[in-house]
């Protein structure tokens, strides 16, 4: 399912923006764009992804900027700074004209030192933004599902309408058949039987019952949104019912004799591949 989220976090230690985007696939697929010294992060937010869907492929990119007036802080090490210009004085005092530069005394190894950054502490928050961002990105898959949802009850409700419609022509299509079996019969000029008459009727009423295909139909139309009503992860339990859906619209249509009965499984055909390009998007 389509979806897409964008959460941007601001800190002392600088900047970070996470988005989070998918595209339609059977199943689920991720892919991560990460600065490198957040690479650790990747197996992480892969097992989040694994728990929190289950179809899409999936883009997840972290930009990552440090705050470099905060990093360039030095701290002195004010013990050793002091030891330092004592000894300094103490060269002097023992005869060396010479000064003592400070930037010397803070050349010296260990009297300065830059703050180093608290990665630990950055990837908790960087976790924690990004959990809210996939909260975002679910909600709006979760809104776009809604939209989807209501575009398949339609489709339920039009198949629906097609299998009344098959329903109420049946009595007139028999009759209709019936007399063009006994029109052949006095067109040839055969004598007619009665009972071969009625073998003939029977023979049609079997090919061509179609009660228990619509029925079935039915019976779809009403499971399927049982499976839309219920919510969550339905993707595959809808494939199930597709394939559900065209088996009986393929024998509705392969039992027909009558034109307005094969154009209702062309329709119900129709409306199953329209409902099926839909649920390729449903996680």
């Amino acid at each position: 399912m389509t979806g897409f989220a964008r959460r941007e976090l601001k800190a002392e230690w600088g900047t970070a923006v996470w988005e989070i985007r998918s595209v339609n696939q059977r199943y689920l697929e991720t892919f991560y764009r990460l600065p490198e010294q957040f690479r650790s992060l990747e197996p992480v937010l892969r097992e989040k992804f694994r728990k929190a869907l289950q179809r899409g492929k999936v883009e997840c990119a972290l930009r990552f900027t440090l705050n470099e007036a905060n990093v360039s802080q030095l701290s002195i090490n004010e013990d050793l700074a002091k030891q330092v210009l004592q000894a300094a004085q103490w060269v002097q005092d023992s005869g060396d004209t010479a000064k003592t530069d400070p930037i010397d005394v803070l050349r010296w190894p260990g009297v300065m030192a830059a703050q180093e950054t608290d990665t630990d502490a950055i990837q908790a928050e960087l976790l924690k933004s990004f959990e809210a961002t996939l909260k975002d990105f679910i909600n709006a898959r979760a809104s776009e599902g809604e939209n989807m949802k209501q575009l398949i009850e339609q489709r339920l409700d039009a198949i629906q309408a097609q299998a009344a419609s098959v329903e109420a022509q049946m009595p007139a299509v028999l009759e209709w058949q019936k007399e063009r079996i006994l029109n052949k019969f006095t067109e040839a000029k055969i004598e007619l039987d009665a009972n071969r008459v009625e073998q003939e009727m029977i023979i049609m009423a079997q090919k061509s019952d179609v009660a228990e295909e619509l029925d079935r139909l039915k019976s779809h139309v009403s499971e399927t949104k049982s499976i839309l009503k219920k919510g969550g992860a339905v993707g595959r339990r809808l494939d199930f019912m597709m394939q559900e859906f065209n088996r009986e619209a393929n024998t509705l249509g392969s039992k027909s004799i009558n034109a307005d009965v094969t154009q209702s499984a062309v329709e119900l055909k129709v409306l199953i591949e329209q409902m099926r390009e839909q649920i390729q998007n449903i996680e």
